[in-house]
């Protein structure tokens, strides 16, 4: 054999063993011998355990950037997208608002958004939300939104869709857990013809809070129908010098409108017919909720029709009230040391039932997306953390207000929440009213007039003496005529 054919040979054969022992380290084991002066053997088992997969640092990290495992993970992936980004909020006084605020500096600072916080008095709320709409402004990123106005909102477009959110894991992560809210909540505060338009997060029956040691002193029992409570406010009115029976939100136009909804299911069907979208304002019922109700209005502080909730709930932590019926979410003001001068001496009862049975309110507040946004994906990571059920406990523990199943069935919150059980009940007096095939919040359009005039023309009686007949007349023809404008 020539030299350069034996050259070429030895090449070959050096060439076939180091691809052999790439593709497999067992026949390396058992051919090195036959080749023991080459370079390759020797180094073989080098080769072998070069590979860098079983010691990546890359492949065994990649999940901490999963916005899936945790709320900092997720939060660090938004942070690499939209730190410096900022967004304004317009929201109402409200426990729940408290809560969310002081939860800011720990979102600003995981996830580089800042907040700039704008926050006001429910109806002032309203019309600065619809003024800057109108302007289309683009001032407003996230909305807090009324279950009472999602029915005027959606078809006016001011605020966003969410559904296509919800169902993309990147933009929603499991920790999240939408289905974890309350259902009633879910369908009822944040759902407008069967899309998601808010994120309920202090979603609301009302129920009765009462003055344990007044009670217990006058041996009093706790009202369970309406009968019984218009008695016990009767009572109580001027037993002691200052003190009323009865708080309670009736401030005249919508605030009148919606304490007197608080009672109005328990006597009959409400103030529209909710089929044929025909007013109801001269039924027997409507004028027998409405009778009671100003003569339980007569044993609250002289004021009461300027009362909103916060009113009403300022003359009953005062020590002005033995009652006070309103929303099981204004709770955590009525145990406020800070805000409250009777904790302590605070009993919670469910609300009283009326000639038509059970009929508990389903309210309370969302969180929406303005529709003139520019900066949408911050306003949803704000809604994501802020709601999410992986932050559900720390909004507790700020005060906030349950929405959640979780929480509402947590042995923590149970044993540290003296209304707890009476919150649970109430809740149950609202899905009797599902039941009955009712929406507490009719869901028209055109519900901001209806309550509006309903309220003006309610208060009447109470305000200037007019006679229930000729005030119940005057509203239903104004109901009627709003009705008329729904196509």
């Amino acid at each position: 054999m020539s030299k350069k054919l034996l050259t070429i040979f030895s090449v070959l054969l050096i060439a076939g063993f180091v691809l052999s022992a790439c593709a497999s380290p067992t026949s390396v084991a058992t051919e090195a011998p036959a080749v023991t002066e080459a370079p390759a053997a020797t180094e073989a088992p080098a080769a072998t355990e070069a590979p860098a997969a079983t010691e990546a640092p890359a492949a065994t990290e990649a999940p901490a950037l999963n916005p899936q495992n945790s709320v900092d993970d997720w939060a660090s992936i938004i942070k690499q997208n939209l730190d410096g980004s900022e967004i304004t909020v317009a929201f109402a006084t409200h426990p729940s608002t408290d809560a969310f605020q002081k939860m800011t500096d720990d979102f600003t600072a995981k996830t580089g958004i800042k907040v700039n916080w704008e926050v006001m008095e429910g109806a002032a709320l309203k019309d600065k939300q619809l003024l800057e709409f109108t302007g289309h402004t683009g001032k407003y990123d996230v909305l807090m939104m009324d279950g009472f106005w999602i029915s005027e909102y959606v078809p006016k477009g001011v605020v966003l869709p969410l559904d296509d959110l919800l169902s993309d894991s990147t933009k929603t992560p499991a920790w999240f857990d939408y289905q974890d809210i309350l259902p009633a909540f879910r369908n009822g505060l944040g759902m407008y013809q069967g899309k998601t338009y808010g994120i309920p997060t202090a979603g609301e029956s009302r129920f009765l809070a009462f003055r344990k040691d007044l009670f217990e002193k006058y041996n009093q029992k706790v009202p369970t129908n309406l009968d019984e409570m218009l008695a016990v406010s009767q009572f109580f009115n001027g037993k002691e010098p200052g003190l009323y029976g009865m708080a309670f939100r009736a401030q005249k136009g919508i605030y009148f409108a919606s304490g007197w909804m608080t009672l109005v299911y328990n006597f009959g069907d409400g103030f529209v017919d909710q089929k044929t979208w025909k007013s109801r304002m001269l039924e027997p019922d409507v004028k027998q909720s409405l009778e009671y109700f100003t003569e339980l209005l007569k044993t609250a502080p002289p004021d009461v029709l300027t009362f909103t909730h916060e009113e009403a709930t300022s003359a009953f932590v005062s020590g002005k009230t033995a009652m006070w019926y309103d929303a099981t979410a204004l709770v955590p003001w009525l145990e406020d040391p800070a805000r409250s001068q009777i904790v302590g001496k605070i009993g919670y009862a469910k609300p009283p039932t009326g000639p038509a049975g059970d009929g508990g309110v389903l309210a309370g507040w969302n969180m929406a997306i303005s529709s003139d946004s520019k900066k949408q994906d911050a306003a949803w990571a704000f809604i994501v953390y802020m709601t999410s059920k992986a932050n559900a406990m720390t909004y507790i523990k700020n005060g906030g207000v349950p929405s959640r199943t979780s929480i509402l069935k947590d042995p923590e919150y149970q044993a540290n929440n003296p209304s707890a059980q009476a919150q649970l009940e109430a809740f149950a007096a609202s899905d009797a009213l599902v039941q009955r095939g009712l929406n507490w919040i009719p869901q028209t359009p055109v519900l901001g007039k209806l309550l509006d005039r309903i309220g003006y023309y309610g208060a009447l009686p109470l305000a200037e003496g007019m006679s229930y007949d000729e005030a119940l007349k005057a509203a239903d023809q104004e109901v009627t005529d709003i009705l008329s404008e729904v196509k």
